[in-house]
């Protein structure tokens, strides 16, 4: 028995989003991503690209970062909990592990009683690229 697809039905509209964010490595919005498929020809909906990004979210099979003041940008990324160093001026990110952020959020977590708890942990700043 096969394992269940976590995007829901497959279809080529799905399959055509899932290969451009294997090719992605920036994070891209749904609106860039569904741009660059009608480019390359493929016939996809806004609605089915927000979707399998929902999807792709929800199963962790892909990373979304949530930049202030703007719309969510998504990427494929390594496997295992991570977070970002995002460029405000080119959008450069950066994966890298924190255990002390780790630590924090499972301490304030418990302090307030809370279980099963998860977070997201992105940090804003300039590249060495862009401030030089």
């Amino acid at each position: 028995m096969s394992e269940p697809n976590p995007v829901g039905r497959a279809t080529r509209q799905r399959a055509a989003v899932m290969e451009l964010l294997a090719g992605t490595t920036e994070f891209r919005s749904a609106q860039d991503l569904h741009a660059t498929l009608r480019e390359r020809g493929a016939a996809v909906g806004l609605t089915t690209v927000y979707r399998t990004l929902q999807a792709l979210a929800d199963a962790g099979e892909i990373d979304v970062m949530r930049p202030p003041g703007g719309e969510h940008l998504y990427r494929r990324c390594s496997q295992g909990h991570h977070h970002h160093l995002v460029c405000r001026g080119c959008g450069r990110t950066t994966e890298v592990a924190g255990p002390a952020v780790e630590s924090w959020a499972d301490r304030v977590a418990a302090e307030h009683g809370y279980r099963q708890v998860s977070h997201t942990f992105e940090i804003f700043g300039t590249c060495p690229e862009c401030a030089s």
